[in-house]
């Protein structure tokens, strides 16, 4: 199977993102398309915080660690078409920006790992 790349995401997004919207990216502002992806991101985080309960053996939980990491897979996925979404509607490409982004932090703290 080929790996998954941003532009691949890109493509996939921007022609479904019709489907929702019929004036595609730009029926939503950037606020709308930051507030869906923090949305995302949050349920991300709801379910870290039912995983913490499980490490630590506190009651409250409906699914066990097996499903809330099925949970945590899809709400990071769903974060992540969400921030390709709201980097479209900005112009931003995703591939240039985390590239140059995390060589440069990697430059400014004297690691060696770059990406290509």
């Amino acid at each position: 199977m080929k790996a998954l790349t941003f532009s691949d995401l890109r493509r996939a997004n921007l022609a479904r993102v019709k489907r929702w919207h019929p004036g595609g990216l730009a029926d939503w502002s950037l606020a709308d398309w930051a507030c869906a992806m923090a949305g995302e991101a949050g349920e991300a985080c709801n379910v870290v915080k039912k995983l913490n309960r499980e490490r630590d053996r506190i009651a409250g939980n409906t699914a066990n660690a097996e499903q809330l990491q099925v949970a945590l897979a899809r709400e990071i996925a769903d974060t992540l078409i969400y921030l390709d979404l709201l980097a479209a509607r900005a112009g931003i490409d995703l591939d240039r920006a985390v590239v140059k982004t995390f060589n440069a932090k990697s430059i400014k703290v004297g690691f060696p790992e770059r990406l290509p």
